[in-house]
């Protein structure tokens, strides 16, 4: 498994954290920055991470501003991309199991890193149940096909 993970300043510390953690875990990662605290722009990065995972780059990703809203809003932009913002471990298990969120979101200034790696672990453990939910997810990829032209 490969994992691509970025941010802007705000959840820069966070994602460097992370990186470590998945180090830890002998996670492949794709890190598409930022490289610092300066400020930039959170869609650049969010958008990074998700042609990642679209284009095959990378099989799920992880993105961190402030609060994780910007970037969650950006990433959901993106054709063929669910992702989930997060704050607990049990919406993390969920947003696997029964929304098969290929992307996560986290706020570098809401929740701890401890927090932050729990959440990450309950999400890369859990596997997508299919079922009634696949039906689910098929019809949110006919809404994509609607409306993201």
């Amino acid at each position: 498994m490969k994992i691509g993970i970025g941010s802007d300043h705000g959840g820069f510390e966070l994602k460097e954290y992370l990186k470590e953690y998945l180090k830890k875990q002998n996670i492949e990662y794709i890190d598409y920055g930022t490289n610092s605290l300066e400020s930039v722009d959170y869609p650049d990065f969010a958008l990074k991470v998700a042609e990642g995972v679209v284009n095959g780059e990378c099989n799920k990703g992880i993105v961190v501003c402030g609060t994780g809203i910007g970037v969650s809003i950006s990433c959901n932009k993106v054709r063929g991309i669910r992702c989930a913002l997060l704050s607990d471990t049990y919406s993390a298990r969920m947003s696997a199991e029964h929304n098969n969120a290929n992307v996560i979101a986290l706020g570098g200034r809401v929740i701890g890193k401890d927090l932050a790696v729990e959440i990450v672990s309950a999400w890369l453990k859990s596997e997508f149940l299919g079922g009634r939910h696949e039906r689910r997810i098929n019809k949110i990829s006919d809404i994509e096909a609607k409306y993201m032209l």
